[in-house]
Order: structure tokens, then C-alpha cells, then sequence
């Protein structure tokens, strides 16, 4: 018996990488995408050598649809029976007003949490239509959900991961192919150094007193949705710290 096969976005840390090690546990095959050819690499290898499973790496930007293409279709035919798609990758890149917003930034957001999750699911789409059956878990946002004072085109982006999720869902179901939306709320992971473009100092101050939630808590989720029975669809799941009731309010001590 051949091991189900997941495609898993951005998987070179955060919640890629969590649930690349979660779904590795519970026996999946594993395609791990990113840029950061060293991070996936070792990945692949810790995942093989601990849990016998197959694990493929493959190096590319979601921004550059010319490399999606070509590393999704380049697949071997062993590697093209997907079952599990999960569209991680993403980013913040700056906050602060909109009248003072920087085109890198906001063409950064654009092109990774949006276009890029298209060009992957583009290319993986037809693969679940056609073998009626699968699971697609996009991974959004609460700020899809609300939008929070300086976040506006992230914000942006982020309800736009909400609407293709649904759009997904409806045109999906027909095939029998599940498509789950998890909104996380501050979760602390590599996102708000890329926020700040680096700035690590500034980056903790977001994290401190209060206990947010750490990639592994995404990760479980991820599991719950596609470990349901296939009468089962988690439409969405919105995750927040205990401490965070809304996008805007933090409790810290």
C-alpha cells in the first residue's frame, strides 16, 4: 500500500514545517516546497531518515509562475498523485498607513499570498478534480477576516485568501475534493522578522506577555481537517491565543 502524497507550501519553517513533520508522522509522503534550498533539504532528509516516508524537495518562489509550472508539471508520475495541497506560503511585508505604504511591500503581499497561491493551486487543481477526491487547506488569516489599523494590504490579501477558499470549496465539491480555510491569529513563527524586514528586536516585542500560539497548534489543525471522514468538511477553523478575543486587542501582562 502506497503512502497518501501532500504538497506542502513554504515548508522550510513555521507552520510548513510543523505540518510537513506532523503529516510525516502519520505516515504521509511528502513534497516540501520553498526558497531556501539548505532549510528543505535538511528537512527532507530529518523526515526520511526518522519516519521512512519519501519526502521531495523542490525549490521555487510562488511569485514566478514560470518556476511553479515547471516544477509541478517536471513532477515524476509517482510524485503526481496529490492528495492533500496545503497553500502555506505567505508573507507580511511592512505596517503602516496606507497613505505611506511601500509598492515593494504591497507588491510583495500581492504576489505571494494571492498570485502565488493561485499558481500552485492552478497547477494542482485538475490533479484532485480528476482523481475525485483530495483535500485543499489554505492557510489564511484573522486578518481575512478583520481588518486591523496599519494592516490594510495584507489585510487585503488575506480576505482575498478567504474568497478563493470559497470560491474553491463551491467549484470542488461536485469533484469530491474538500477545500478547509484555517485563520490563525498571532501565531510566532519567522513572520514578523519578515514584517519588519529583519528587525528581529522588533519583531519579539509583538510576542511579549502573552502566550500566542506556535506553529505546531496550526499544524494539529491542519491534521484534524484532513483526518475527518470523507462526509466531513471543516469549511474553516478560526485559531486564536487565549489572550488575542480580536485581530486589534492583545491581553499581555
Amino acid at each position: 500500500m502506497t503512502n497518501k502524497i501532500a504538497f506542502i507550501t513554504g515548508a522550510s519553517a513555521g507552520i510548513g514545517e510543523a505540518t510537513a513533520k506532523l503529516l510525516a508522522l502519520n505516515g504521509y509522503d511528502l513534497i516540501i516546497t520553498g526558497r531556501r534550498q539548505e532549510r528543505l533539504e535538511k528537512l527532507a532528509f530529518d523526515l526520511t531518515t526518522e519516519f521512512n516516508i519519501k519526502v521531495l524537495p523542490l525549490v521555487f518562489d510562488v511569485r514566478i509562475q514560470s518556476q511553479v509550472q515547471a516544477a509541478i508539471e517536471g513532477l515524476d508520475s509517482d510524485w503526481k498523485n496529490i492528495e492533500v495541497l496545503v497553500n502555506n506560503a505567505g508573507l507580511a511585508s511592512g505596517l503602516g498607513p496606507i497613505y505611506d505604504g511601500e509598492l515593494s511591500d504591497w507588491e510583495a503581499m500581492i504576489d505571494t499570498n494571492i498570485k502565488g497561491l493561485l499558481y500552485v493551486s492552478k497547477c494542482i487543481l485538475p490533479i484532485l478534480k480528476n482523481n475525485q477526491k483530495g483535500h485543499v487547506i489554505n492557510i489564511g488569516s484573522i486578518a481575512g477576516k478583520e481588518v486591523y489599523n496599519n494592516g490594510n494590504v495584507y489585510c487585503a490579501t488575506k480576505h482575498a485568501v478567504d474568497a478563493l477558499s470559497k470560491g474553491m470549496r463551491i467549484e470542488l465539491a461536485p469533484f469530491g475534493v474538500k477545500v478547509t480555510a484555517i485563520h490563525p491569529g498571532a501565531v510566532e513563527t519567522e513572520f514578523s522578522i519578515v514584517r519588519f524586514h529583519g528587525d528581529e528586536e522588533k519583531a519579539k516585542k509583538v510576542y511579549e506577555g502573552f502566550e500566542n500560539l506556535v506553529a505546531n497548534d496550526i499544524a494539529e489543525a491542519i491534521w484534524f481537517c484532513i483526518n475527518r471522514p470523507f462526509r466531513v468538511n471543516i469549511n474553516e477553523l478560526i485559531i486564536m491565543p487565549t489572550a488575542q478575543p480580536i485581530a486589534s486587542i492583545i491581553n499581555r501582562k
